[in-house]
């Protein structure tokens, strides 16, 4: 999950870029092996790395907090959904990734057809600093219970996490080494893309995913893209205004912000826009920031997205808009308190750039149909939520949406749910993350056809007779032509 400006990247540092090729030969050397142990081989490791990081998860909990600074219980929250992704993809992938039969057709009724999923080999992970644990595992779990072997590049400002997850499955898998790790800033990163992995997955910001395109395209090496996000909520006249403003604003402040489909903007129906800003108000000041152990959500981890968001904020009130909670005041190093906007312009960066910090825009609008509008406004499309007691409607309204994944009368739900695919469109990306789609995001397909027996006509041949193609012709037309 992502910033914008791009927060994912710390100035640069030769640091491990030289080490991506040997890291990439050495998972190359152990993929073979691992792809050899079958689903069933690679399903009881993964199960066993999951149940060690549970079993140890305090020392995780642990290292996130005091790489990124964030909350034991936001770090506990971490912890938990990485153990959950992991154990799905490691349990599902056989059904997902397995031989399945498919019809060859009437006409091509002579043939068997099957659809096998191959690993490609050797898969590059970049991940970024705000979740580093649950957003790498994501693709590293795919990846590896497909039967690829991984090279992950962890975030600079998160290296002892990323080494944390290597070392755990190394304590299962023994001397099969099919997780390694390269550390280092964006030359190191850059280093993977050319390196000769197979497919490169990327969590960071828009800026740096195009970074990141450009120096894989030198190998035409794919790319799954999860880039930043402006997620934005709707509250429509009907909607359960106590819920949807506890919603957001948990939405907008856990982890201080940063989670790229972390709620940014709400788009509220007149009839309820004041009642609504009030609860979102109340209960964003209740909030409490620091280190301590009754903080709410802890600090900006990377420094300069400070300036990023006390930028945004004046400009926003320059613009017009008011200050309800907080303002650049708010911003204290290396914290920063709640701020709500609202009435603020359309074309402000604190509706259009991605903020990754606690701010939360909320401004009115006439109607359901115009906050959809609003909302799709942008060139990000991740995560979106709608509030309305009428689930149908907002089924409805959720369609028409432009982003990856909706929550109806919920926010980030489908974050918590490792079957349901997570990725965006626009400036937010391409490709999936979690679920089958994500599974097969890293393999490769292929068809195997096999004719079982020869069939009354063969039109694929030039020893064909005169009278094969006029009846091909009449077949299709009584089969299709009505």
């Amino acid at each position: 999950m992502t910033t914008a400006t791009p927060p994912h990247d710390a100035p640069a540092s030769p640091s491990g870029a030289h080490d991506a090729a040997r890291a990439v030969s050495a998972a190359r050397t152990a993929q073979a092996a691992w792809d050899g142990l079958g689903f069933a081989g690679r399903r009881k490791v993964l199960k066993a790395w999951c149940a060690l990081i549970l079993q140890r998860s305090d020392e995780l909990v642990d290292l996130i907090r005091a790489e990124t600074g964030k909350t034991a219980d936001d770090a506990r929250l971490e912890v938990v959904l990485a153990a959950h992704h992991l154990r799905w993809n490691a349990v599902h992938a056989a059904r997902a990734l397995g031989r399945r039969r498919v019809s060859p057709g009437l006409l091509m009724f002579n043939h068997a057809v099957e659809v096998i999923h191959r690993p490609l080999g050797v898969v590059g992970v970049i991940g970024p600093w705000n979740y580093p644990a649950f957003i790498p595992v994501g693709p590293v779990s795919a990846a590896l219970a497909g039967g690829n072997t991984v090279v992950l590049k962890p975030s600079e400002l998160t290296p002892r996490t990323g080494e944390w997850l290597a070392a755990t499955l190394a304590e299962v898998t023994g001397r099969l080494r099919v997780l390694h790790v390269v550390t280092g800033d964006g030359t190191a990163g850059e280093a993977l893309c050319r390196a000769g992995v197979d497919k490169i997955a990327f969590t960071g910001s828009s800026a740096t995913a195009r970074r990141v395109l450009a120096a894989c395209a030198d190998r035409m090496t794919p790319a799954v893209i999860e880039g930043g996000g402006k997620d934005a909520m709707i509250v429509a006249a009907d909607a359960d205004l106590d819920a949807a403003a506890d919603a957001a604003v948990w939405a907008a402040m856990t982890n201080a912000g940063q989670t790229c489909v972390g709620l940014e903007r709400v788009y509220a129906v007149d009839t309820v826009a004041d009642r609504f800003l009030d609860l979102v108000t109340e209960r964003a000041a209740a909030l409490r920031v620091g280190d301590g152990p009754d903080a709410d959500f802890g600090r900006i981890t990377l420094p300069r997205q400070l300036e990023v968001i006390a930028d945004q904020v004046r400009d926003a009130v320059a613009r017009g808009a008011r200050a309800v909670l907080g303002g650049p005041q708010s911003v204290t190093p290396p914290y920063v308190a709640p701020i709500v906007l609202a009435d603020v312009p359309e074309d402000a960066a604190a509706v259009t750039e991605e903020t990754f910090g606690p701010v939360l825009v909320v401004n009115r609008v006439s109607s359901v149909a115009e906050a959809v509008e609003r909302a799709n406004a942008g060139g990000y499309g991740l995560g979106a939520s709608v509030f309305t007691r009428d689930r149908g409607s907002g089924r409805g309204v959720a369609a028409g949406l432009r982003a990856g994944m909706v929550s109806v009368n919920a926010v980030i739900a489908f974050a918590g749910m490792p079957a349901v695919p997570f990725g965006g469109v626009g400036d937010s990306g391409f490709g999936r993350v979690h679920g089958p789609d994500g599974l097969r995001e890293f393999t490769r397909t292929q068809a195997i056809t096999s004719q079982r027996f020869r069939p009354p006509l063969q039109p694929a041949s030039f020893r064909r007779r005169p009278g094969t193609m006029p009846a091909l012709v009449r077949l299709v037309r009584t089969l299709y032509g009505r």
